[in-house]
């Protein structure tokens, strides 16, 4: 039996302490203690400085109601709560139940994690043995870097993870965001995408986010799902990984850019946005596409796609490096580099350019082609310009000069202007019996070879033309070709060595068209 009595006796000691916790405590020599009865219940009424304990907790007021048997307190005025080291809540009135380990704190309330973040709000209620705030009725929640407001909110004091809920706003001196729902650790100052959220940056650009997280210290980000939204152009794709920091947004995935204020779109696996100069970078089975007035859409490709924005609409650009081909169903072409520019509506070929409408060839140092109310309206081609084509019997008709100018109506090429050392080589054909009848060579300073169903239909020639018929007999292969002739028929692309797949594939061959 004394062992017995010990060993409880022992056991008492030990947790007494715990089993003295559960009730609230007035901290003894703070306030005045008045007792009394309000609505038929003995009460203890404290004034002046207060002072309550429980566990960790402290509560500080001007005044209280006391409930000892219900283990409750009802604080008025300035009310604190200090709980440990870390948490600091002051609030003009407070109800806290010793059982519960429950706070509800109203008007003024100031939730203070101590080095972490602060919460404002005019209703809160606490649980301490959860460690969470939620306040229900609008909140603001305050760091170093972030001001997070939303009209429902909770707060895992452990975790340091807000949620927050309806009307959330995220304002920081570099962006904005708006959303239905978001999340936001305080301590690592990352911000978690859980419903769409709209990102608007001080330069007017902004994103669209539906998945992924955001950390406002080193401004980087891994998000899965979203729009990117500049003046002039959206940006989306599969996966994002945004550096705000250096300014680079990159999107993997399918990506797509379609320009707001054109008809024209650029596809491809990968893009890097650089948001600082406005400039984006596309590439990975990359494209572009642009409808045309007529109904038609111009293709083109290249290893990478540059779209250079800009306020000044003289300074946008469209840029094609190195393996550039475009594919339009009247129009086709290959070149090393382009350009497009949209305030003049030209695009320009640099680098062995070659074009092929129906059945013409054209080529010349550099090329370029003015797009009049979005369709192809004139080729201008500039140094050693040449035009190819072919007939039925596979010869090579050629008008050669210094300068060209192509002129296209309804998307077919209807007339062309040789400007300066022009020469042409034509070959004529019986149509009933569909043999060579011999070649006309002239030579002159200008020329005017007009178009009729993309085939030549006639030829002009001015200032001191030289003109000889040459019959069949007579022709060797030496005066068949102009000097600078070469047919480039192979490398003419199809739709679908523009249009790029994931996976290449091998383009058809295609027949040798006449004229």
């Amino acid at each position: 039996m004394r062992f017995t009595a010990l060993i409880l006796f022992l056991i008492m000691i030990a947790f007494a302490p715990v089993l003295a916790q559960k009730k609230v405590q007035l901290q003894k020599g703070a306030g005045k203690l008045i007792g009394g009865i309000r609505n038929g219940e003995r009460i203890e009424r404290v004034i002046d400085n207060v002072v309550f304990v429980q566990n960790t907790t402290t509560i500080y007021c001007d005044s209280a109601w006391f409930y000892r048997s219900k283990n409750v307190v009802e604080a008025f005025g300035r009310v604190r709560i200090v709980e440990g080291d870390s948490v600091t809540i002051t609030a003009s009135r407070l109800e806290y139940d010793g059982n519960k380990k429950t706070a509800k704190l109203r008007n003024n309330v100031v939730f203070t994690k101590l080095a972490t973040a602060t919460l404002y709000t005019d209703f809160l209620d606490y649980d301490r043995l959860a460690n969470e705030a939620t306040y229900f009725n609008g909140g603001k929640l305050v760091d170093s870097i972030n001001v997070l407001t939303s009209r429902k909110g909770y707060y895992q004091v452990n975790s340091n993870l807000a949620s927050f809920k309806r009307n959330v706003k995220v304002t920081n001196p570099e962006y904005s965001m708006t959303a239905d729902s978001l999340q936001y650790n305080s301590k690592t100052k990352t911000i978690f995408f859980v419903s769409e959220t709209t990102v608007v940056n001080k330069d007017s650009s902004s994103f669209v986010y539906k998945s992924g997280q955001y950390n406002t210290i080193t401004r980087t980000s891994d998000l899965k799902e979203g729009l990117a939204q500049s003046q002039s152009f959206d940006l989306k794709g599969n996966s994002y990984d945004i550096d705000d920091f250096r300014k680079i947004y990159k999107v993997r995935g399918d990506v797509v850019m379609k320009y707001k204020d054109e008809n024209l779109a650029i596809y491809g696996q990968a893009a890097d946005y650089y948001r600082g100069k406005s400039i984006a970078k596309i590439y990975d089975h990359a494209y572009v596409a642009k409808v045309t007035d007529e109904g038609d859409t111009l293709f083109m490709t290249a290893d990478t796609l540059v779209s250079i924005d800009n306020i000044d609409p003289a300074k946008k650009r469209l840029l094609a490096y190195h393996n550039v081909k475009i594919f339009k169903n009247d129009l086709q072409g290959i070149a090393d580099s382009l350009e497009y520019r949209s305030a003049d509506s030209t695009i320009y070929f640099y680098k062995d350019p070659v074009l092929w409408s129906d059945g013409n060839q054209m080529t010349a140092d550099s090329i370029s082609i003015l797009i009049e109310k979005n369709t192809i309206s004139k080729i201008f081609m500039i140094t050693n310009a040449f035009v190819i084509s072919t007939d039925t019997l596979e010869n090579f008709n050629q008008i050669k000069g210094r300068e060209m100018i192509a002129e296209f109506s309804n998307g077919k090429l209807k007339r062309v202007n040789v400007d300066g050392n022009g020469e042409s080589l034509y070959f004529a054909t019986d149509e009933k019996t569909s043999t060579l009848t011999g070649m006309n060579k002239i030579i002159c300073s200008n020329m005017v070879i007009r178009f009729q169903e993309g085939k030549v239909n006639n030829l002009s020639f001015y200032v001191k033309p030289e003109a000889n018929f040459i019959p069949p007999h007579e022709l060797d292969k030496e005066e068949r070709e102009l000097e600078g002739f070469t047919w480039k028929e192979p490398l003419r692309p199809v739709r679908k060595d523009v249009v790029k797949a994931p996976v290449a594939t091998e383009a058809p061959t295609r027949k040798r068209p006449g004229l």
